[in-house]
């Protein structure tokens, strides 16, 4: 996969789950997973961010690296069972980008 593709996997992924609202569940798990609903796919962050601690805490990276591919998958079925784009995250990640972590958060109302 070269550099130009990786820079947009997220978005291509993105758009394939977006097909997929309109799919029968039988024939595709990400149909199926947005047919039963947010707290199923809540569950499955959940389940993926867990396998990504324990991997994590395991130290083999190529774990890491499966759990976490797992992880994104499953939260980009989250946002656009949301109707949240992709570029709404890429917006606000660069709204971030150099500020400090500690900044950031002093300026969130609680």
């Amino acid at each position: 996969m070269n550099t130009d593709t990786n820079n947009h996997i997220l978005d291509e992924l993105y758009s394939v789950i977006l097909s997929r609202k309109d799919a029968s569940p039988d024939s595709s798990y990400t149909a199926s997973l947005l047919n039963k609903g947010i707290d199923k796919i809540l569950k499955k962050i959940g389940e993926e961010a867990t396998e990504v601690v324990i991997a994590g805490k395991g130290g083999i990276n190529s774990e890491i690296v499966y759990e976490t591919a797992d992880l994104f998958y499953h939260c980009l079925v989250l946002l656009a069972a949301r109707d949240i784009s992709t570029e709404d995250i890429w917006t606000e990640l660069q709204r971030r980008f150099g500020i400090s972590g500690i900044t950031e958060k002093a300026s969130r109302k609680d």
